[in-house]
């Protein structure tokens, strides 16, 4: 990965609160999931299956999946969404999420 690809990310983290840090991560990390979601499981409505799988990563998978924002999906993030959807409380909120949108 290019260090001048990090840079503008890293300057703009640099300046914020942990909280604003967190949440540009989660949203980076959105956009690296998103693809995962479409290709590897198909028929699951994607913005709540993205919203269970982001919020039940803990802060190292959160801060990986931003990186594979900026680089792209890799088959690591494929293993990291995979890893956060097989949890117990990521398939229950899939369940308590992702079912209802799809029955509307």
């Amino acid at each position: 990965m290019s260090l001048i690809r990090l840079l503008p990310i890293a300057l703009i983290l640099a300046g914020c609160s942990q909280q604003a840090q967190d949440t540009v991560a989660r949203e980076a990390a959105r956009n690296a999931i998103t693809p995962v979601i479409q290709d590897k499981f198909p028929g699951i409505p994607v913005e709540p299956a993205v919203n269970c799988v982001v919020d039940n990563a803990n802060s190292t998978q959160i801060g990986a999946l931003a990186l594979d924002a900026v680089t792209g999906p890799t088959q690591s993030t494929v293993e990291i969404v995979t890893q956060i959807v097989s949890k117990p409380e990521t398939l229950t909120c899939l369940t308590d999420e992702g079912l209802p949108a799809l029955l509307r």
